[in-house]
This record gives structure tokens, sequence and C-alpha cells, in this order.
């Protein structure tokens, strides 16, 4: 009898294990969203003031122009891998002021456009392999192709833990300070979370997911953690159409990208000027 109880109770062990380990898989899938705010370089607006490009420093630069863009970002991840993506109105402004009134006398309400981004970009992130694939897909004559670039995970150095915890979007964070880009960020980690990631590449945790950041020039701070989400790892990777290219060529096809997207906005806006 005795040994028939002990054989029940292993089997209840095993049955609990079992069932422990599967929840915790089934947790390793999920969502989290991110708002963001980044101050904005002011060179990478467009100001057209009576058809002409005005450059920040000019009398004509508006004192009204935002200095800070908000956005949102989002990670959803599925066992070692996860897709970031941006909102698409993270990409540039124009603004454009115009005469108006009788016989062209004064200045008409300034109107700013959001151009958003002339490509779709999302990052992809291995975490066996500890590498971060920015994929960028470029449209053109009716046929998208897209350019991948993988590159390692970079980490800032230097890292000082505090005590200091407070609760993030439901989790438990402890603080950190970090030494990046010539000042010190401050970073909230979680390791409540079944995965590593940081929305700023180079301020990954060896462990846990940062849900806030905090920089002079750049801020996150995680709004939901969706653990529910109906996420497939196939649906976080990237496909393998895409063209390998070097970090460096990839920046260069998105310089291009952008340049011929201002330059066809303004030759729109030109145009509609012409027929006024």
């Amino acid at each position: 009898m005795k040994a028939l109880l002990t054989t029940l109770f292993l089997v209840l062990l095993l049955i609990t294990g079992l069932s422990v380990v599967q929840h915790l898989h089934a947790q390793t899938a999920g969502r989290i969203s991110y708002e963001g705010s980044r101050r904005i370089d002011p060179n990478q607006l467009r100001i057209i003031v009576n058809g002409q490009q005005v450059r920040p420093g000019s009398p004509e630069w508006p004192a009204d122009v935002p200095d800070v863009r908000t956005f949102g970002q989002t990670l959803t991840f599925a066992g070692d891998y996860g897709k970031e993506a941006q909102e698409s109105n993270s990409g540039a402004m124009m603004r454009v002021t115009v005469a108006g009134g009788e016989g062209g006398a004064g200045m008409r309400a300034p109107q700013t456009t959001n151009l958003g981004r002339p490509f779709e970009e999302a990052v992809y992130l291995n975490q066996k392999e500890r590498t971060y694939a920015t994929v960028v897909a470029l449209k053109k004559d009716n046929q998208t192709t897209e350019y991948r670039s993988d590159v390692p995970f970079a980490k800032a150095e230097g890292w000082q833990w505090t005590d200091q915890t407070k609760k993030i979007a439901g989790y438990t964070c402890r603080k950190a300070t970090v030494p990046y880009r010539k000042e010190t960020y401050t970073v909230w980690v979680t390791t409540e979370l079944p995965f590593t990631y940081s929305p700023i590449k180079e301020l990954m945790p060896d462990k846990g997911v940062v849900l806030a950041v905090e920089g002079s020039q750049e801020q996150f701070r995680a709004s939901k953690v969706d653990l529910k989400a109906p996420v497939q790892e196939a649906d976080v990777r990237p496909t393998a159409q895409a063209q390998v290219v070097t970090a460096a060529q990839l920046q260069d096809l998105r310089e291009k990208a952008r340049a011929d997207f201002r330059q066809r906005m303004m030759e729109n806006f030109e145009g509609r000027g012409a027929t006024n």
C-alpha cells in the first residue's frame, strides 16, 4: 500500500511538473507596447516658406516648431525570437507656409504634414544567436524589395544597479544607471518576463526586459504587456526573401529613399503652387 501511494505521488508530481513547464512555455509569447518620445533634430524637418526651404537658425525659421516627437513602439515575441516595430508617424515632417489674403498680403496658417517614412522597417531579434536583423522594404514601380542587415547585440558598459524598485505595467522593475551617448541613462528592468529586450538596442541587459528608459534626448515606457496575444514564431522571424546587405549599404538605401521622397514632395508642392 505504501509503495502504491508513493507511486501515485510520483505520478502526480510528474504531471504537475509537466503542467508548470507547459504553462511557462505558453507564456513565452506576447506583445509589449511602449510609448516613446525623442527630441527632434531640426535638420530632419523641412520648413517651406513661400516655396523656399528655410534652414534652422535662419530668420524665417518658425518659433513654434515642436522639439519633441512622441510615437508608439511594440515588441512582439515568441520563443527566442522577437519583432520590433514603430508607428509609421515616426518619420520626417514637412511644414509649409504660403502667402495668403487679398493681393497675396499676409501669411496663411502654416500646415505641418507628417510625411512618415518612404519605406517599411522592422527589427527582428534572435536570442539564440544574440543578433538583430533589420529589414527595410522599399517600394518602387509597384514592386517591393526587402533588404536585410544582421548585426550582433551591442551592450553599453558600466551598468550600476541599485536596490530601488517600482512597478511598471504591472511588473516589478529594478533601477540601473548606464553611461551612454555622453550622458547617464536611467533604466528599469524586470526579470518577471520570459524574454530579454530593450527598446534602445545598446541598453540591453544580460537578463530581463527594460520596461522604461530615460535619457535627455529620448525616453521609452511600457504602457501594456499582453502575454495572451496569439503570436506564432513565424510571425516574428524575417522572411528568407530579403537581400542580405551590410549595415552601411542599408543606411545608404534608407538615405536615398528619404532624399527621393523629399524631392517628390517638393515637386508636388511646387506644382500645386504653380496652379493656384
